[in-house]
């Protein structure tokens, strides 16, 4: 499961990498495995968070492969642009017998790019590579459709023969350069990936009132305060009567941050 939610990871900020706006990028598979939810986040600017919620397996069960994990569901890649009009959201079912796999067929269905995508994770390591053809690229090295047909294949060769293994491990200029060698191969600086999440108690606070007063009273009542943690990174947040209270009557929330 582990492994999975870090391809996840990886996936989404190769993803974001496409954007052309500043916007937030959500990769989510929604199944009815072992995992019934997985969500990961990537910003425009490489601020990246996960979640996934899963049964209990028993370690090292041979049948949590990526089909066990997320049964029959669907794959929903959500686009959030700072610009409105920009927004999309593509919706696949989960195929193939990788998540690198069912990627592959989203793009294929949902915007007809033929794509490659290969995804690796390990306790601590995370990496990916996706490479795309794109209408009418190429250079002016390719003037004809032949020749980019045979420009694909050799990409796809290329992917082929590399291993999540040496994905992990191998040095990144020097895996394009063996690759793609006797093409042109440019490398562009890299952009740090740092792991953020965007709760707030604000946030929290909005959501409560989307719940309303009766049902939030309800708790207090029941259990004396009300207590929201977030699923991605588990800081939790306590309003108390008084807290609530002012929720519903216009007042800004007090009371402490978090419970660390």
């Amino acid at each position: 499961m582990q492994q999975l939610l870090g391809e996840a990871v990886g996936a989404v900020v190769l993803l974001a990498a496409t954007l052309k706006f500043d916007g937030i990028l959500t990769l989510q598979l929604q199944g009815k495995g072992l995992v019934n939810l997985l969500v990961a986040q990537c910003t425009s600017d490489f601020r990246v968070r996960g979640m996934a919620r899963h049964a209990i397996t028993a370690p090292g069960d041979p049948a949590a492969d990526f089909r066990a994990l997320t049964g029959e569901g669907q794959i929903i890649v959500t686009v959030e642009a700072a610009d409105r009009g920009s927004n999309y959201q593509g919706v696949v079912p989960i195929s193939g017998s990788s998540l690198a796999e069912s990627l592959e067929a989203y793009f294929q269905q949902s915007e007809q790019l033929p794509t490659r995508v290969l995804l690796a994770s390990s306790t601590g390591a995370v990496a990916g590579m996706l490479v795309q053809r794109i209408p009418g690229e190429g250079g002016t090295q390719i003037h004809d459709e032949s020749a980019h047909e045979a420009a694909w294949q050799k990409a796809e060769a290329a992917m082929s023969s590399l291993s999540p293994a040496s994905l992990l491990e191998d040095d990144v200029e020097q895996r394009l350069v063996d690759m793609f060698g006797v093409d042109e191969v440019r490398v562009f600086s890299g952009q740090a990936v740092k792991f953020e999440c965007r709760c707030s108690r604000e946030r929290v606070a909005n959501v409560l009132r989307s719940l309303g007063a009766d049902e939030v009273r309800s708790v207090i009542a029941e259990q004396g305060a009300c207590t929201v943690t977030c699923e991605f990174c588990q800081k939790p947040y306590k309003f108390d009567a008084i807290d609530v209270e002012q929720l519903f009557t216009g007042g800004a929330p007090q009371g402490s941050d978090a419970i660390n």
